[in-house]
């Protein structure tokens, strides 16, 4: 094999192991608040913009997945800076997704506009779901970042 070809090759591997490791880098790691099997599971959390800007439009998609049927009950949002609980709310979940939900997959949607004057840093959303018996569904908790203006970052 000559020197061009090992090259190439080598070039070949470097992409291809940057390729298989980019999802990794890219996923948002999600913690459940305890270690109990929960009826509800998240997938994967999608934020757009990511990071989120101060005083633009921002929406959290949640990818959940259950093993039984839901018709309704509550979420409730709890946003932490620095462990500090600086903003909180509650919604149907039936007002974030459509009702009932049948056993399987489904998309929680969020879409809200942030104050103009939120402070950029490196927050911590929890989610808890329960349902109408207020049975807790699920608990978990993610990191996100707010930018100011148009810097770039991800976590």
């Amino acid at each position: 094999m000559g020197a061009a070809a090992f090259r190439s090759n080598i070039a070949f591997l470097f992409l291809f192991s940057a390729c298989l490791l980019l999802p990794s880098i890219q996923a948002r790691k999600i913690t459940y608040c305890t270690k109990k099997s929960y009826a509800v599971q998240v997938e994967d959390v999608v934020i757009s913009p990511d990071p989120l800007k101060a005083g633009k439009p921002s929406t959290f998609t949640i990818k959940a997945s259950t093993g039984q049927a839901l018709t309704g009950g509550k979420l409730d949002l709890e946003v932490l800076l620095f462990g500090v609980k600086v903003h909180s709310e509650a919604h149907e979940i039936c007002e974030k997704t459509a009702c009932p939900i049948s056993a399987g997959k489904f998309v929680l949607s969020h879409t809200q506009t942030l104050p103009g004057i939120t402070p950029p840093g490196l927050y911590t959303l929890r989610l808890k779901m329960e349902d109408e018996k207020k049975q807790q569904l699920t608990c978990v908790s993610f990191k996100f970042q707010i930018a100011l203006g148009e810097s770039v970052s991800s976590i």
